[in-house]
């Protein structure tokens, strides 16, 4: 190669893309969903749910200071994580699923950068106007309208990143009291931290880069190839309809010979509405987020030319080559059951189904055993042999609750509570509570001979006679 050849540039600068209005099925699916998931996520820390006196009324709140997770009635513990992470798992296979069926479905109408780009996109066009009025805009010198227009713009975006930076963390303590900390000055730094941090990444992230988010940092796109196949229903032109593509001639000239046209009249509405600006007739590309905006610009200008809808529509690979050989295209619902999207559909009903089941059978008491092995026994003045177990009694119930503790094995072991006349504790409502517990052997007894011991503790609930119970050992002197 010569050495004055200019090597290839590894960066390309962002074009600015401008989305047009386009009004139809798809966008007004956008928008409800849109509204429905900002109303989501803006109120729901605001919704009160009674759990009595000793717990808060918030109805979902990840308490981290206490290690709880509310979710309305469900009260999630440390121990219990693997219901989030069941959740998770359900999260994942969800997403395995729509996207074998549909796509990029999520990307294009529920993902948060989707969903919150759209809300920057449309206060941008009720302040700077549609599509031509924005590229004029762009173009055009600073002057005192621009320089107005602009902040505007930044100073509403940035409300809307500020809230959506304060509604999250209204999620980690009781909201209206943080609302109050946050105005007054009290709150914690973490909270006037956490808040400018979502702030900033919002405006930057909704306001400026926005497509590039979808294109260079998700790895999504990069993955999605191996989720879809040939019966996927995605975004695509029917190049065989639209082909060879040209100007609408309405009244054509005298003279002029008649030339077979497609039905795409080349207007470039399906490039103008996609907020990631490619070119849907130039095929299955990585940008593309299936949000169908193409195909409402398309039909909206068939419809006007007096041309049959579908030009741009949903379609699976096998479609395209059945209507190019003159078949009809498969059903929807033969794309949609298939052995991929069946097996997606059974793990992630199986492990909800897994979820709510442990969910219902989940006790409302619990305890752990831990020996204390420092020393493992103590010889008493009588010659019994001493073990110490520290019991760690869990009350689930909104009320301070009375248990009992009793111990199975050897039918002479007897059962102490430290700090207690008999053998009942009090546990405060939804706490966990630490219970020294001894257990002694008489003299010459068959556990105070043997190394070890089988021993089973249980707990019973004095109200409503609920059992738990944990094994453990017991430790002897065989010397």
């Amino acid at each position: 190669m010569s050495t004055s050849e200019t090597p290839p540039k590894l960066y390309a600068a962002r074009e600015p893309i401008f989305p047009r209005r386009v009004s139809g099925v798809f966008r007004n699916l956008k928008w409800w969903i849109m509204g429905v998931t900002l109303g989501i996520y803006y109120l729901l820390p605001w919704v009160r749910w009674d759990r009595g006196e000793s717990l808060s009324d918030q109805a979902v709140l990840v308490d981290l200071a206490n290690r709880r997770f509310f979710f309305f009635w469900i009260e999630i513990w440390p121990h219990e994580f693997y219901f989030v992470a069941g959740l998770l798992i359900m999260a994942g296979l969800g997403l395995f699923l729509f996207t074998s069926a549909l796509g990029r479905v999520w990307c294009g109408y529920a993902c948060p950068q989707t969903v919150w780009t759209d809300l920057f996109i449309l206060v941008e066009r009720w302040i700077d106007g549609d599509r031509n009025a924005r590229v004029r805009l762009w173009n055009a010198k600073w002057d005192a309208r621009k320089i107005r227009l602009r902040i505007t713009k930044w100073v509403v975006w940035l409300l809307i990143a500020m809230a959506t930076g304060g509604a999250w963390v209204f999620y980690f303590t009781d909201a209206p009291t943080l609302a109050v900390d946050l105005v007054t000055g009290n709150a914690h730094p973490i909270a006037y931290t956490t808040i400018a941090i979502l702030t900033l990444t919002t405006f930057v992230f909704g306001g400026f880069l926005r497509e590039q988010i979808c294109i260079y940092m998700c790895p999504w796109p990069r993955i999605q190839a191996a989720m879809t196949d040939e019966d996927t229903l995605l975004v695509a032109y029917r190049h065989w309809r639209g082909e060879p593509r040209g100007k609408l001639h309405r009244h054509p000239k005298e003279n002029e010979h008649e030339v077979a046209q497609g039905d795409c009249i080349d207007c470039m509405a399906c490039v103008n509405v996609c907020p990631v600006g490619i070119d849907i007739r130039d095929g299955q590309q990585l940008e593309c987020i299936t949000c169908a905006l193409c195909i409402d610009a398309c039909d909206e200008v068939m419809d006007r030319i007096g041309k049959p809808r579908g030009l741009i529509d949903y379609m699976a690979l096998t479609d395209e080559q059945n209507e190019m050989a003159g078949k009809p295209p498969r059903p929807l619902l033969r794309h949609i059951l298939r052995p991929r999207t069946i097996v997606y559909t059974v793990l992630w009903s199986s492990v909800g189904l897994a979820l709510l089941f442990a969910l219902f059978i989940r006790s409302d008491i619990d305890f752990v055993v831990s020996p204390v092995r420092n020393p493992t026994y103590v010889t008493l003045s009588d010659g019994s042999i001493r073990n110490t177990y520290e019991v760690r009694i869990r009350n689930k119930h909104g009320e301070e609750r009375e248990f009992s503790v009793s111990a199975t094995g050897e039918e002479d072991l007897q059962v102490v509570l430290e700090g207690k006349d008999d053998l009942i504790t009090s546990v405060p409502p939804d706490a966990t509570f630490l219970q020294r517990v001894h257990i002694v052997a008489p003299t010459g007894s068959v556990a105070a001979t043997s190394d070890r011991t089988d021993v089973r503790l249980w707990i019973e609930d004095t109200l409503d006679n609920e059992r738990a119970y944990k094994d453990t050992i017991f430790n002897g002197n065989s010397k």
